[in-house]
């Protein structure tokens, strides 16, 4: 029998997927939750709160909605003298807001979308509507007039040109078309696109067009030629935006595929065609026309009907002289629309010189500001809204902005709010914890005040099971926690300002998991000899799982086995290897005993105790042969503390521990005309006979069959045919199922 000694884990070693390296962390130990980054702010809910680059949380700009619509969906706006044009979906209104009033429904198409609105005075504007898409003039004074129809089915955006001149993107396919002030249209720019979706026109007359499928800016000259200015790779580009000084930002969007499509609506048009247009962020668009079906995919509408997605994209700035660099991207936050605002100097920066941007997005509602130089991200405002789909300057140089899920305008203020409120996202502590302290830094000015609160439950939405928010907790050094142990656990801070700001920079919130004992998955026992050598320098790596006296016994092996390589795979009579697989729900150190018995035994006899590694080599030439069982037993010792440490146990099932060769036992020779059958029989103590071969030469062997066609029995008989000639010349070689050999030759009393 063998002590083993510990192995630690210094090299990998794989044993077809069944040895596995437990981490070594300290579960015992409070866990301490921190938040304190941007990224890690940006998780959580926050309501008339801004998060600057740097993680810190402080009170944002008021948000105030001025008209509210029992529309789902705002998608287009455009100012006018201090009128508000804006259109609507899924039910293809356009709205007329003024002086921030409770606005009026000016025209109610038969088309489920309004996504183009080009305002030409305070009474009358140009509205594009989709499906089954239409340009019409519609004015305070009279009837809506239809100014182009075309064959495209999607109205996606109208613009003036420098000289009166109407431009039209159009949808499957993406086309521009011009409409002078008469009525007139002509196709303007075929971009051989699915759908364009936005139009800018700079002061030379160029026409900028920011299409979908695939996402490109295309600058087309007043006379019609097209060049390429921007390939992203985003499937579109969805809003442009020119800066005062002509530079031009393009909002760039991706879907993510394979996102879930809701019911659609279905809309006849003249010709008996049909077209579904479902309500996902990213729309799918199916066209079906006299037999022939084309589907694009256009972002137009919103996942509260029930999509289930995620969206990517970027915003770019485009030279006048066409070099574009990136100057936002996200992987979380879908862009809409890009707007500009003063620059915001940040204590501790340099003078902001560039630009600054104002980015709205979804699907949570989050406005970002981004400041050029020095580069700066804030996430500055969170609207009560999925989407923030659209701006729109007002005439006083403030900010409107449109949303989606619900529909509504809010008007952005330079004004500080008084209150505001950040809940953190759930923290799932794996078991049910017992809550330590919560402590927070921050800076409060005078008659300013940050407050703490938490509530805790055991599922993972908070709902009406969860504790209610606790008092609010008054030591920012550390307040201990009250609300009740639970496996989830959620903070919320509320900011109070005077003249300035509170800042709040770090929440960290401690506790302590429920210690679970550790759990043995699975038990392998691998065939006897079968041991793996640690990747230690040297002509024969030591054994991994065996101790130093019993690897210093063992044979070398054969030759073949001795290339020193990472868990080479060997063989070694008489070892026999155990794996294992382990969980802690509380990742703590593990250590291992182990323990055998025979299978008729009630005790067990300790192997080895302290193991690191799930992997342990028996040397079993100590035992007799039998029939035995392997027993592991995991603590958590090293992780807890005296009286709360746990086990676990599992025990392998039965195997064989044979070291014994066979025998082989020779009858009298029967001779035959045509030469001599020698019979044998082998019988093993413990083992099947598994392999027999006999030879006349030491050189050449030739296996043999016992006599029923089996070799399966712990005795087998044998017979041979030789020449007369061959008989002293005969040997014999048994092995049985355990890799124990025996050679004899034909004399019955003689062993070689």
């Amino acid at each position: 029998m063998s002590a083993a000694r510990p192995i630690y884990p210094r090299w990998g070693l794989t044993v077809a997927g069944l040895i596995l390296l437990v981490a070594l962390t300290q579960a015992a130990s409070p866990i301490f939750w921190r938040v304190s980054t941007q990224a890690e702010f940006l998780k959580g809910e926050v309501e008339n709160l801004s998060i600057d680059s740097t993680g810190q949380l402080l009170l944002g700009p008021v948000s105030k909605a001025v008209f509210e619509t029992t529309s789902p969906f705002l998608w287009a706006t455009d100012e006018a003298g201090g009128v508000l044009w804006i259109g609507s979906g899924n039910d293809g209104r356009v709205f007329r807001i003024e002086d921030d009033s409770e606005g009026q429904t000016i025209f109610d198409a038969d088309q489920l979308n309004v996504h183009a609105i080009a305002a030409i005075d305070r009474d009358t504007a140009y509205v594009g509507t989709s499906p089954d898409g239409a340009v019409f003039r519609v004015s305070t004074s009279g009837e809506p007039q239809t100014v182009f129809d075309p064959d495209e089915q999607y109205i996606w955006a109208v613009t003036h040109g420098i000289d009166g001149d109407l431009f039209v993107a159009t949808g499957n396919p993406g086309r521009i078309y011009r409409v002078t002030p008469d009525g007139a249209a002509t196709l303007f720019y075929e971009t051989n696109s699915t759908h364009v979706l936005s139009l800018a026109v700079d002061p030379d007359g160029n026409v900028l067009a920011g299409t979908g499928s695939p996402g490109r800016v295309f600058r087309i000259t007043p006379t019609g030629n097209g060049f390429v200015v921007l390939d992203s790779s985003f499937s579109e580009i969805r809003s442009l935006r020119f800066a005062s000084d002509d530079v031009l930002y393009a909002v760039a969007v991706s879907q993510s595929p394979g996102q879930a499509v809701p019911a659609s609506s279905g809309v006849p048009t003249a010709g008996g065609a049909t077209v579904t247009v479902s309500t996902s962020v990213s729309e799918t668009v199916t066209v079906t026309t006299n037999g022939a079906t084309s589907t694009g995919s256009v972002s137009s509408s919103s996942a509260a009907s029930g999509a289930s997605s995620t969206a990517s994209g970027a915003v770019y700035r485009i030279m006048p002289d066409g070099v574009w660099d990136t100057v936002w991207e996200s992987a979380v936050d879908a862009p809409y629309d890009v707007a500009f605002t003063s620059p915001v100097r940040t204590e501790g920066d340099p003078e902001p010189t560039g630009r600054t941007l104002l980015i709205a997005t979804g699907g949570n509602g989050k406005i970002f500001r981004v400041s050029e130089t020095p580069k700066r991200v804030v996430l500055l405002a969170r609207a009560p809204a999925q989407q923030v789909t659209q701006f729109v300057a007002g005439s006083d140089g403030g900010h409107y902005f449109a949303t989606a899920n619900p529909g509504k305008i809010y008007r952005l203020a330079a004004d500080q709010a008084a209150t505001g409120t950040y809940i953190s996202p759930v923290k799932d502590a794996e078991t049910v914890a017992t809550w330590g302290t919560v402590r927070w830094r921050a800076t409060t000015p005078e008659r300013t005040s940050v407050e703490l609160f938490t509530r805790t439950g055991n599922t993972e939405e908070p709902n009406d099971t969860w504790s209610a928010w606790s008092g609010a907790y008054s030591d920012p050094t550390g307040s201990q926690v009250t609300s009740p142990k639970a496996r989830y656990i959620q903070w919320k801070a509320q900011l109070h300002g005077g003249d300035a700001s509170p800042v709040l920079f770090s929440v960290t919130t401690a506790y302590l998991p429920r210690n679970l004992a550790p759990e043995i998955t699975d038990v392998t026992v691998l065939d006897p000899g079968v041991v793996f050598q640690q990747p230690f320098s040297g002509t024969d790596p030591p054994i991994a799982g065996l101790s130093d006296e019993a690897e210093a016994r063992a044979p070398n092996g054969n030759s073949e086995n001795q290339q020193n390589t990472l868990g080479r795979r060997v063989f070694r009579k008489g070892l026999q290897t155990f794996v294992w697989t382990t969980r802690d729900g509380n990742e703590d150190d593990l250590t291992y005993d182990a323990f055998y018995r025979t299978d008729v035994e009630a005790e067990w006899n300790p192997l080895a105790e302290g193991l690191r590694e799930s992997i342990f080599t028996w040397d079993t030439s100590s035992v007799p042969n039998g029939t035995y069982v392997f027993r592991v037993v995991a603590t958590d010792a090293l992780s807890n503390p005296p009286g709360l440490a746990l086990r676990g146990t599992l025990e392998s099932k039965a195997f064989d521990i044979d070291n014994s060769p066979p025998q082989i036992i020779f009858e009298a020779a029967r001779e035959q005309p045509d030469g001599v059958v020698i019979g044998f029989v082998v019988n093993d103590s413990h083992s099947a006979v598994a392999r027999v071969e006999f030879s006349l030469d030491t050189e050449r062997w030739q296996v043999v069959y016992p006599l029923d066609g089996i070799p399966d029995s712990q005795a087998e008989r044998f017979e041979v045919a030789l020449d007369a000639t061959d008989v002293d010349r005969l040997i014999i070689r048994a092995s049985d199922a355990m890799g124990n050999t025996v050679t004899m030759s034909g004399q019955s009393d003689g062993r070689r």
